[in-house]
C-alpha cells in the first residue's frame, strides 16, 4: 500500500503561484505513475498532470504552459508548480499513485484562487 499526504494549498489571487507537494509513505522509485487530479466545487474529479518514472509528463489542456509536475524520488515526493493561477483553478487537489496497477489517493488539499 501507499499513503499519500498533500500540502501547499491555500488562498491566492489570480495570477499568483502555488507549489503543491505530495509525500509518499514508501519509495516512489517503483511507482509507475504519479500525478495530480482536482475536483472543482460541484464538479467531477479531473486529471491535472501525471509523471512517469522516466519523468515523462502529461498535462490537461487547461493547465498546459502554466503548471509543471515533477518528482524527487530521493524524497518520495511529487510536486505541482502552479503559475498564472485562474479562478477556475479553484478545487481540491488530490495526489495519485499508480502502484502495481492499483490507484492510491491522498486526502486532498484545497486551492482557492480569488479574482
Amino acid at each position: 500500500q501507499v499513503q499519500l499526504v498533500e500540502s501547499g494549498g491555500g488562498l491566492v489571487q489570480a495570477g499568483g503561484s502555488l507549489r503543491l507537494s505530495c509525500v509518499a509513505s514508501r519509495s516512489i522509485i517503483s511507482i509507475k505513475t504519479m500525478g495530480w487530479y482536482r475536483q472543482p466545487p460541484g464538479k467531477q474529479r479531473e486529471l491535472v498532470a501525471t509523471i512517469t518514472g522516466s519523468r515523462e509528463p502529461n498535462y490537461a489542456d487547461s493547465v498546459k504552459g502554466r503548471f509543471t509536475v515533477s518528482r524527487d524520488d530521493a524524497k518520495n515526493t511529487v510536486f505541482l508548480q502552479m503559475d498564472s493561477l485562474k479562478p477556475e483553478d479553484t478545487a481540491v487537489y488530490y495526489c495519485n499513485a499508480l502502484y502495481y496497477e492499483m490507484p492510491y489517493w491522498g486526502k486532498g488539499t484545497l486551492v482557492t484562487v480569488s479574482s
